[in-house]
């Protein structure tokens, strides 16, 4: 038994060391990389070996080759990685031997957000009960998803009246979150429950459920036709497929000085990702490819339009219609929404 274990040890010392030349080892580099960089920034890297090519890998993903193997001094450009956590590993290749390095960094953007305001073309009627979650407008009408507990509702309106055309209770085990429409169907999520609802966009039956196991909670949604886009109440925005509805990708959203966190309810608008901000009186105008605020809408004086009551709650709901351009955008038991017309400031 005593032979076996050793036959055993030399066999797998033999794999595991016999073939040292295809293992990862420290990488004789030095770098300029800091804790923080900027998009327009550049990585300096110098390898002080000898080297065939070099790797450099996002993630998993390829993002630079280096085959002039008479070059020491190497650079990229940063504009075309995303924002936030990067993690980058610069790999050799000489002589059939790999050697490594692993490099961490937030990537900031390089411009600070526009700052805009707003003017208000129209005020409609709006259900001063709807604990509103989401909003979204399709073929003229105005769908709205609303929360709480025992108190969540699904529902199609014609928003110039207010009057409501179709409503369904959401079961009481639930509180509805955002939704967005797409290939006739509503999907619409939940907070806590990490359950989607996808209902029939005629007759809003439910006929569907999927399950959200990566992000960490339901908070808002929309979607450029060919992607969902999901917020989970942070500084990430989850991609998901629109026809399994699996979480197949994400971003962080960054300024030029930090994350945005919070992101609640969504709108795509002319290729841009419109975010509210929960407990915040704007709206956040997100670049969808690299997670870049661009612009914010500062809404403040819209909560002090609307009637004051006990139960008033923050400003939460932006629906983009297409016709005419405009965002309407509403609050959690306001009895308005606002069509307005973004300005610069």
């Amino acid at each position: 038994m005593l032979m076996s274990f050793k036959i055993l040890q030399i066999i797998l010392s033999f794999f595991l060391f016999g073939c040292n030349n295809n293992l990862d080892a420290n990488l004789n580099i030095t770098s300029n990389i800091k804790e923080k960089l900027q998009r327009n920034e550049t990585i300096k890297l110098t390898v002080h070996e000898k080297f065939d090519s070099i790797k450099v890998y996002n993630s998993s993903k390829l993002i630079y080759n280096f085959i002039d193997n008479s070059l020491n001094n190497l650079e990229f450009e940063l504009e075309n990685l995303r924002l936030g956590q990067n993690n980058i590993n610069v790999v050799s290749f000489f002589n059939n031997t790999n050697k490594s390095k692993k490099y961490s960094f937030i990537l900031l953007n390089d411009k600070k957000p526009k700052i805009y305001s707003y003017r208000i073309i129209n005020t409609y009627p709006h259900d001063i009960n709807s604990y509103t979650q989401g909003l979204e407008f399709n073929k003229g009408f105005l769908y709205e998803s609303t929360g709480k507990y025992g108190k969540s509702k699904l529902r199609k309106t014609e928003y110039k009246t207010g009057e409501t055309l179709s409503e369904i209770n959401i079961s009481n085990k639930y509180f509805a979150e955002g939704l967005t429409i797409i290939n006739d169907k509503i999907i619409q999520l939940t907070w806590r429950e990490s359950i989607g609802l996808v209902y029939d966009l005629e007759n809003l039956e439910l006929i569907d459920k999927f399950y959200y196991n990566k992000s960490l909670e339901g908070w808002g949604l929309c979607n450029n036709s060919s992607k969902i886009f999901k917020s989970d109440g942070t500084e990430k925005i989850w991609i998901l497929d629109p026809n399994t509805f699996e979480e197949i990708d994400n971003f962080e959203v960054y300024t030029n000085k930090g994350k945005v966190n919070g992101l609640n309810e969504l709108e795509w608008v002319n290729g841009k990702i419109y975010a509210n901000r929960y407990l915040k009186n704007g709206v956040a105008i997100i670049d969808p490819i690299i997670g870049a605020v661009e612009g914010v809408i500062d809404l403040s004086g819209l909560k002090q339009r609307v009637t004051n009551h006990n139960n008033l709650d923050v400003l939460n709901g932006i629906a983009f219609n297409k016709e005419s351009q405009t965002l309407f955008v509403t609050g959690k038991m306001w009895d308005k929404i606002f069509e307005i017309e973004i300005i610069k400031k």
